[in-house]
């Protein structure tokens, strides 16, 4: 690692620890030629995830549309925001798990429908009748039955 004061090549790990976000370790690091300090962060390096939209679009997977979906399918329920962030971090480990570089917006979909079927079943329903665009309510019973049975 450089050193970003003087730029000499040769520097050394003081000390290492996990970062608040426990995705990453942080580093602080000693200049062998000047002294000086400095702390650097090293996190895993991923491959960006291709999200195959419903009309074959493609766009990279973005974790803050998928809580927000979650997030209205939750709003007004007894859903804490801490449940919401775990089932939101349980889905994206799954995506990620499968080593895919592309994952279908269905594939994300179902489960995450799994895992709200799970948490609240209005919220399930809400998600489920988005996510299926349902056009009547007769795909909105067939799904309730579904869930029922």
């Amino acid at each position: 690692m450089k050193c970003p004061f003087c730029s000499h090549e040769n520097t050394r790990v003081i000390d290492s620890r996990p970062a608040e976000d426990n995705n990453s370790i942080r580093r602080r690091r000693v200049c062998d030629e000047c002294g000086k300090r400095f702390t650097t962060y090293e996190k895993i390096e991923t491959i960006p995830l291709i999200v195959i939209k419903k009309d074959n679009n493609r766009e990279t997977y973005d974790r803050g549309k998928l809580e927000a979906g979650v997030l209205r399918a939750c709003h007004k329920r007894p859903v804490s925001a801490q449940q919401i962030n775990a089932l939101v971090d349980s889905v994206e480990t799954e995506v990620f798990n499968l080593e895919e570089r592309e994952i279908s917006s269905q594939t994300i979909g179902e489960m995450v429908m799994n895992k709200l079927k799970d948490l609240d079943a209005v919220a399930y329903v809400r998600f489920a009748s988005v996510y299926r665009e349902f056009k009547d309510v007769n795909t909105f019973m067939d799904e309730l039955k579904k869930f029922l049975n």
